[in-house]
This record gives C-alpha cells, structure tokens and sequence, in this order.
C-alpha cells in the first residue's frame, strides 16, 4: 500500500509557497512517506517546461525526480513518482444562477497535458494563474479532456467547499446529473475536501457508486499530505485510473483525512464579524449573522446535511476505510505546550524523521515506546 497526494499547486497558482518547484515537492513527499504527487497546475507553460525539463520516466504514465536535483534530507525516504495533474476553475450560467465549480484533472502524460493545454488557451488565459477560471460549463470541460484524451480521469474537486465547487451552497448543484448531465457516467470519483469526511458524505445514498478521495489542495509543499489517498495497485497512471474507475474492484485502499471540525468551511460562518455557528443556529437565525445581519456562508458540515436521505452514522456495506490525523508539528506542539509553527517544534520535528523514519511512518505505525 502507498499513498498518494494527486491534488496540489505549484508556486505557479495564486497564493501558494515560492517553494513551490518540483526539488522541494520530492524532499517534502521523502519526509511525509508520500509515494505518489500530482503535479499540479499542468496548464501553465512555464510549470509544464519545468516538468518536461526535470522530470524523467519512472513507469507507464508516472515520472521521478531527475537524481541531480534532488535535495539531501535528514531522514531520506523512498524517492516519489509524479503523476500529471491540474485544478481548472469553472465560472459559468446554469439554470439562471451563476456556477462556480473546480474541476481536478489525471492525465497519462506530459504529451497529453500539451495537447489539451493547448485547446484550453483557445477559450481563455492559462498563463496568468495555475489554476486557470475559464467560462466553460464543467460538462463541456469533461466534453473537451475526454475528446483530446480519453485516457484521462475527471474529478470533481472538494465538493462540498461553498463558493466553488460541485456541491457549493453559494454556486453550486443539488445532484451530479444536474452540472454533468450526459456526461455524468464518465465521473467515477469526487473529492471530499478538508472540510468533510467519509462519514458526512455516506450520509448521500447518490454518492455510493463514487470512490471518495482526498488530497491536501496544498499551496505549499509543507502541506503535503494533511489528506491523502491510500492506493494497493501498481504504480503506474493505468492502475490508478482503474483503481479509481471500478470502486470494489480493488486497488484503492481508503483514505487519510484531516478532522473536518479544522477545515476552514466546516461549519456556518460570517468571517467579516469572526462568527462561527452549527446549523441549527444558523437556521434559528434565519440565515443572518447575528452580529451584522448580512447572509451567512452556508459550511459543508450544514449543506451536506440538507442534501443528507440517511441518518447520522450511516455506513454503506462497500465503504473503504479511513484514518483521521493530525500533522505531526500540531502533535508535538499539542504535547510539548510549543509553537507548532516555532523553532523548538521544528527540532524535534527533524530530530523525529532524523531517528524514526517519514512522518506517515510516526503517525501511523512507529510504535508509541519508541516515539
């Protein structure tokens, strides 16, 4: 079994980590114990020339880092392979309302990632932003990758975030069918984002044929890892396409999670006045902010719950397993009274890969005596 973190950005996307290359994605992914990383961001040019520049064939549709690149590291793990894959932010009419929904996107090579990188930029800017907001309905998108690349796989990013996503309370859908339409048989899995866990979208009798998965969105490549994939096949892009595709058939071994109570949309909220409510004191509030009175943003914990036909505690006889962690740093801060951004944290930290191996390996399996 390996993990695997398909959904991240490079320093390419707005708002991310000036570390955000391809040396420092390899040593962060060697420290956590993360087998396989998505690329990212395969849309921009300048991120694609450096993919082609500094990574090399490592299987059927995977690539490693070249071996002059990689950066030396106190607790060297097993070298990660690299799989291409980008975000695409669609913002479109449907039904009279405005959609906002984010897309992820696998791909089976950097050749493929070249042809369709090319026929997006005839719709609109690809070279401003990693994440490139495009006027295209997501089901003409999938129309589009499906038509450049059969072999690629379409996810649906974090689908329950409310401002843009499948799911969203501020701009999104009631059912898959609704922004997929024809096309919806070609969606075999969604991503649950860092707000919400299996539990919460179990709760959905419609999501039962889907593979749940989870990555770290991650704008730096610290955050490697806060969710993650666990995956049994090979490690090749043809095994992890199947995997995903045919859910039962084995291949994919279930999920890491963040706690989605320290997602940033979990519950019901107005961030301008710092309130945070459940959804019954949303409801109890008529939807209004307690303090201001303007609309309040609707959480994945409040919208899941609307769109919910099962009680809570609900669990499908097939459902893959999960595990629920905490980054190592907030572990050690949790423990020590430290910092977990601070100096002292940061030490023991490095002391811990330096002796006990990556940090999935510690949170997962080093035995409590020896931590």
């Amino acid at each position: 079994m390996y993990i695997a973190d398909l959904h991240i950005h490079s320093r390419f996307s707005r708002a991310t980590s000036k570390d955000g290359d391809l040396p420092h994605l390899d040593w962060w992914a060697r420290r956590k114990g993360i087998r396989m990383v998505g690329t990212g961001d395969f849309t921009h040019p300048a991120w694609r020339a450096e993919l082609r520049e500094q990574l090399v064939p490592a299987g059927e549709g995977v690539y490693t880092l070249r071996q002059d690149l990689r950066l030396p590291d106190v607790a060297p793990g097993e070298a990660p392979r690299f799989v291409i894959t980008g975000e695409i932010s669609c913002i479109y009419k449907r039904h009279g309302r405005t959609r906002k929904v984010h897309n992820l996107i696998l791909l089976p090579s950097l050749e493929a990632a070249d042809e369709l990188s090319a026929r997006l930029e005839a719709i609109g800017n690809i070279h401003s932003d990693g994440r490139p907001i495009l006027g295209l309905d997501s089901r003409d998108l999938l129309e589009l990758t499906l038509e450049t690349c059969p072999e690629a796989e379409f996810i649906p990013a974090h689908i329950w975030t409310p401002h843009f996503s499948l799911f969203g309370a501020n701009s999104g859908f009631d059912r898959i069918e609704d922004c997929f339409r024809d096309l919806t048989p070609h969606i075999h899995a969604l991503e649950t984002g860092l707000s919400s866990d299996p539990p919460m979208n179990w709760r959905l009798s419609a999501l039962d044929k889907y593979t749940l998965v989870s990555h770290s969105d991650a704008h730096s490549p610290a955050k490697l890892g806060r969710e993650a994939d666990l995956f049994t096949c090979e490690m090749t892009y043809p095994a992890i396409k199947q995997a995903l595709e045919n859910k039962g058939a084995g291949g994919f071994g279930g999920t890491l999670e963040f706690f989605p109570e320290e997602g940033k949309y979990h519950a019901d909220g107005h961030r301008n006045c710092g309130v945070c409510l459940t959804p019954e004191e949303t409801e109890r509030a008529g939807g209004l902010c307690p303090v201001c009175g303007k609309k309040v943003t609707v959480g994945v914990w409040h919208r899941a719950a609307q769109l919910a036909d099962r009680p809570e505690g609900f669990k499908p006889k097939d459902a893959a397993p999960f595990e629920s962690l905490v980054p190592l740093p907030e572990v050690i801060a949790a423990s020590t009274g430290f910092s977990a951004a601070g100096v002292k944290t940061a030490g023991r930290y490095e002391a811990m890969l330096r002796q006990l191996g990556p940090e999935f390996v510690i949170l997962r399996q080093t035995p409590l005596e020896d931590i």
